[in-house]
């Protein structure tokens, strides 16, 4: 049976565990509000940037569209370059590992269909989820890009300049975006989206009557890169977001049920006084009789 003094620690030990994982329960749930925000507005600029890039691709002649090496592609399906946004951090119950197992299904896809896949982590955990098998597909990594006042987008927009330019130099075809897109502060679903080349969505096309200056091709050519890091952008923000919303319901979850374990320690605590009183009162009985 344990002791009085070493239960009475233990129930110490968990109420200061409570305190923390509350703290950061609250601490979770400011940074989510304020991650939220920005990603609602990045996101609305995003969305119009992509339907004005819809249209003018489509308003270009076939011979212009073919120049355009982010509107066409390569023209092959060989190589594939993953870039997965994970967090810096951990204690946010399932966040990284969901979205780690999506892209480890992909890896298995692709190369399944015997095609060549590189890879570019950007966060501690997803290097820590997948180096294990994945090492090797490894071509870069960032880590601890979003920091006290947040992600900047100039740190993104070097990234995206430096895929754009082992793009143009023939290291990959097809680039695909994995991130955790935020449906709720109790959701956060992988996502894909293939970012390299442009993909053609009649429905964000819209008919205009405007004439262009210089032209459309000069334009969609200046457009498609800061679209590129707009989308990564907006990536990163969903990313963030879901990260806090996991982190927020994670330490909700941890709260309660260091006040369910409180409870038993408790309970336990009160049963095993309640022996040693007992047990003290038989000797006490015992011995008076004897004498």
């Amino acid at each position: 049976m344990p002791s009085l003094k070493s239960i009475k620690l233990r129930i110490k030990s968990v109420k200061s565990t409570q305190k923390i994982t509350k703290a950061m329960q609250m601490v979770a749930a400011s940074k989510l509000r304020r991650a939220r925000e920005k990603a609602e507005n990045s996101s609305v600029y995003a969305s119009k940037m992509v339907m004005l890039v819809q249209t003018l691709s489509h308003g270009i002649d076939k011979m212009s569209f073919d120049k355009i090496n982010l509107l066409h592609g390569s023209g092959k399906d060989k190589v594939h370059l993953l870039v997965v946004i994970t967090s810096d951090r951990g204690l946010c119950g399932s966040f990284n590992h969901a979205l780690c197992k999506q892209v480890r299904a992909k890896i298995q896809e692709l190369e399944s269909a015997g095609k060549e896949v590189k890879l570019i982590c950007i966060g501690k955990r997803g290097v820590d989820l997948l180096k294990s098998q994945h090492k090797d597909k490894m071509i870069k990594t960032y880590q601890h890009l979003a920091g006290k006042s947040g992600v900047k987008f100039e740190q993104i927009k070097e990234i995206v300049e430096d895929i754009i330019k082992e793009f143009n130099n023939n290291a990959f075809d097809v680039c695909s975006l994995f991130f955790s897109k935020f449906q709720s502060s109790i959701s956060q679903v992988p996502s894909e989206t293939i970012v390299i080349p442009f993909q053609q969505d009649e429905e964000c096309f819209f008919e205009h009557g405007c004439e262009f200056e210089p032209n459309q091709e000069e334009i969609i050519e200046n457009l498609l890169p800061k679209n590129l890091a707009m989308q990564f952008y907006v990536g990163m923000l969903e990313s963030i977001s879901s990260e806090q919303a996991a982190r927020m319901t994670a330490m909700d979850n941890a709260t309660r049920n260091s006040g369910d374990m409180i409870k038993r320690l408790q309970l336990v605590y009160n049963r095993t006084r309640q022996a040693h009183i007992t047990r003290e009162l038989i000797e006490i009985i015992s011995g008076a009789e004897a004498v």
